[in-house]
């Protein structure tokens, strides 16, 4: 190995490295307690090694979110994988999203709630992101013959569910009822192809 392709897997380890350290941190403590020396102290890199992966808290924030993207497509692309029949299927994806946001509060906090520049729905869209949404798209495709905007409803729904339950604003223990619920109405109120 070249001392070029030591020094790039070195960086790409300590890039890791402050990615799971602020992940960790935010899941332990908040977000608001994962700040540039906090990460420094935590890897024991320097705060100007860790200025030189990420322009700041902004921005180890967006990696955050997009590794997040990545987990999150890989467990509902798991799920659809698992679940069978169509409507099986999308009950697996519904629960496997929000089983991943209840496991996952700062992860999905970065995600979905923390400003972060990241586009969503546009050319500019990082391909994690696509690929989550491709997956409620691909699950949703058996309903309706457009499934884009079912997806973007069945995205928020999803959501809004995971953010309440989280809150405390509805109780956990319906989550189930909930999610059979969303799905029954999903399918009921779609073309019917895969029931």
């Amino acid at each position: 190995m070249s001392i070029t392709e030591r020094r790039h897997r070195e960086r790409a380890q300590r890039h890791d490295l402050i990615i799971a350290a602020a992940r960790n941190l935010a899941e332990a403590e908040g977000w608001d307690a994962v700040t540039t020396r906090r990460l420094a102290e935590i890897v024991e890199y320097s705060q100007p090694v860790l200025y030189s992966h990420f322009d700041g808290k902004d921005a180890i924030v967006r990696a955050v979110a997009i590794e997040g993207f990545v987990e999150l497509a890989a467990a509902m692309q798991h799920a659809r994988s698992q679940g069978g029949a169509p409507a099986a299927a999308l009950r697996a994806v519904c629960g496997a999203y929000i089983a991943f946001a209840a496991a996952r509060p700062a992860l999905y906090q970065a995600m979905f709630a923390l400003p972060v520049d990241v586009k969503f729905a546009s050319a500019e869209t990082p391909p994690p992101l696509q690929a989550a949404f491709a997956e409620l798209v691909g699950v949703l495709r058996p309903f309706d013959a457009q499934p884009d905007q079912l997806a973007e409803v069945t995205w928020a729904a999803l959501h809004g569910l995971a953010v309440l339950c989280r809150g405390g604003r509805i109780p956990p223990q319906g989550e189930d009822a909930r999610i059979d619920l969303l799905v029954n109405r999903i399918i009921v109120g779609g073309t019917g192809a895969g029931r």
